[in-house]
């Protein structure tokens, strides 16, 4: 599954980091960068977790 951010809704308030830091991480001017687009069976259920806490449901998964 590929990782996507709706970078115009996103907060950078670092949820998702915090829940993902394989994927997520925020870069030297707080912007949200990601790491990879694509899950992992290691990392599925941190990002999931990350999606459905994003406030601003910035997060989604696509097949």
């Amino acid at each position: 599954m590929k990782i996507k951010v709706d970078f115009d809704l996103c907060e950078s308030n670092a949820l998702c980091e915090a829940m993902a830091p394989e994927v997520f991480e925020l870069d030297d001017d707080d912007y949200l960068q990601l790491k990879t687009d694509e899950t992992t069976p290691e990392n599925i259920d941190n990002v999931k977790r990350a999606v459905a806490a994003c406030p601003r449901a910035a997060i989604s998964l696509k097949d």
